[in-house]
């Protein structure tokens, strides 16, 4: 008599196969309404609610173990366990009979309102048959969702995570597309840009650069790991192509905004394999500037740093470490050799006349670079022509090679040429048209040349390290009594130093063949001077 006054208890399961389907979807919400309708027909009261947002595939789910767990403690206690259809409990042949198992030994009794779940031999069956089928369903869904997404990537489309920089919008008749995400998207050209240029000589430097930066996303802890680092600086998704080699797809051309030149993404390839000139240490690279970056005049190996206990505190030391070096061990008080650097950087700062003839030099090789864009833009197409009869070439050999790794390092070279074509073509679509104005490209450059010191009196390491890599082309000598030795300073300072002498001389340059910096960062440059002066 108590039993049949008792009311039955009942809990919903329901599950979606992604976070996304549950953040933008309304599965979850449809499943318990009508769960819900269904518990109140069938007279049972629902007494909790368990959700997943994993595939059917998995048999560990925090929904499934948490309602396992839940139905145990009842055990003695009728509880049902409702769910909208069998494919919500499982899409996989095995996680089904492995997960039905479980449930039936805990105590729970699984209901449908699509189907009967019993212990007879015919309901077992078609229970079976219904969840064979629910698996066919899903490889059925994911070949085709692999067609589509491989059909995409083809025909230029990225279809994977969202990277950092961008996020995805949809647009009507071509689905969802990558789009520049506000600072994000600057801040990952700034890193990639400077990692290719020498700002940043190691991922390491890279890392502590995105964590400036708040509004770059990061872990709960507020870091960034090395392996995001490593991925940001080898997608070719920041140069406008998309590939998938797994699917047998290489670089595609995108339909998303590049961040940076395909040219910068294969310098950055490039350097990822190149040993880095001025080592990152976090703490003392802070403290030291100059460690590692100023050269023994002894032994020519870098100078290290330390600190040193004494009366009243610790104090800061350079020095060398070298076997064999006459100065090994000697110290050199921290603030007298970095004194001497900013007298260095204050000698090299140009004066206001010299400053103004540099800027107009360099307006004037802009100029001149814009106008001779057609030229350079046949030399180009040349050059892309040769490269085009090279691919054709190593094609019928491939033909006629029957030697695996023969053809394998074929493919490869044609793979390495197919890039360059890449390089190529997105120069000669930039011949005479300038990204960004003269004044958005020398403003930043031009303030820096105007006066180093400003950057290197910035409290952060990175600016102090940029200051290190512009200005010189080579790592400075420092002589233990003497100082600094003369220094190969980078090609810009070099300009600026060959027009050094008597000022009231100095003239606005009539013409001129454009700067040519050598691989030690020399440069030359040929001039013809007018009667007019600078202002």
């Amino acid at each position: 008599m108590t039993e049949e006054i008792m009311p039955v208890m009942a809990v919903i399961y329901a599950r979606v196969s992604s976070r996304s389907q549950l953040a933008k979807g309304d599965g979850i919400d449809s499943q318990i309404s009508r769960l819900r309708e269904f518990a109140s027909y069938q007279k049972l009261d629902v007494i909790e609610i368990f959700t997943d947002s994993v595939t059917g595939e998995a048999e560990e789910r925090p929904g499934m173990e948490a309602l396992i767990a839940y139905v145990r403690k009842r055990r003695g206690l009728k509880t049902f366990v409702l769910i909208d259809h069998i494919s919500r409990f499982a899409r996989d042949i095995v996680t089904h009979r492995k997960l039905r198992a479980r449930l039936d030994k805990a105590g729970g009794l699984l209901v449908s309102p699509t189907m009967q779940f019993k212990d007879d031999p015919d309901n077992l069956f078609v229970e079976g048959i219904n969840a064979l089928q629910a698996e066919h369903h899903r490889h059925t869904n994911a070949i085709q969702t692999k067609a589509r997404m491989r059909s995409r990537v083809m025909n230029g489309y990225y279809v994977f995570y969202c990277p950092v920089g961008y996020e995805y919008r949809a647009v009507k008749g071509r689905g969802k597309m990558l789009f520049r995400k506000g600072p994000q998207a600057s801040i990952v050209t700034e890193a990639l840009e400077g990692f290719a240029g020498g700002r940043f000589q190691t991922k390491i430097e890279v890392l502590r650069f995105l964590e400036t930066h708040p509004d770059y996303p990061k872990d709960r802890q507020g870091r960034v790991h090395e392996q995001r680092v490593t991925d940001l600086l080898t997608r070719p998704t920041y140069a406008g192509y998309v590939e998938a080699p797994s699917w047998g797809i290489g670089l595609t051309k995108g339909h998303h905004p590049a961040l940076i030149s395909f040219e910068t993404w294969q310098k950055i390839q490039r350097r990822l394999t190149e040993r880095a000139n001025v080592p990152a240490r976090k703490g003392l690279a802070a403290t030291f500037p100059l460690r590692g970056f100023v050269d023994c005049d002894d032994c020519g190996k870098a100078l290290t740093s330390c600190f040193s206990k004494g009366n009243g505190g610790s104090y800061g030391y350079y020095m060398c470490f070298n076997r064999g070096c006459e100065s090994k061990g000697k110290s050199i008080r921290r603030d007298v050799i970095e004194g001497e650097f900013e007298s260095l950087l204050k000698g090299m700062t140009p004066s206001r006349e010299m400053f103004d003839l540099a800027s107009l030099l360099f307006r004037d090789w802009w100029d001149h670079e814009i106008r001779s864009g057609q030229t350079r833009r046949n030399s180009l197409e040349a050059e892309l022509g040769k490269i085009d009869q090279s691919v054709s070439r190593f094609l019928d050999r491939i033909v006629e090679a029957d030697t695996p790794s023969v053809i394998k390092a074929y493919e490869d070279k044609i793979a390495a040429l197919e890039r360059e074509k890449i390089v190529y073509r997105e120069k000669i679509a930039q011949c005479g048209r300038p990204a960004r104005s003269f004044d958005a490209n020398f403003r930043t450059a031009m303030e820096f040349l105007a006066n180093p010191c400003n950057l290197w009196d910035s409290p952060r390491i990175e600016d102090k390290r940029a200051v290190l890599k512009l200005a010189f082309a080579a790592r400075p000598t420092y002589a233990r009594n003497s100082g600094f030795r003369t220094v190969v300073t980078s090609s810009p300072f070099k300009l600026l130093s060959a027009f050094k002498g008597d000022e009231e001389e100095m003239a606005r340059p009539t013409g001129f063949e454009p700067v040519t910096p050598s691989l030690e960062g020399s440069c030359s440059i040929r001039l013809s001077y007018g009667r007019v002066r600078a202002p």
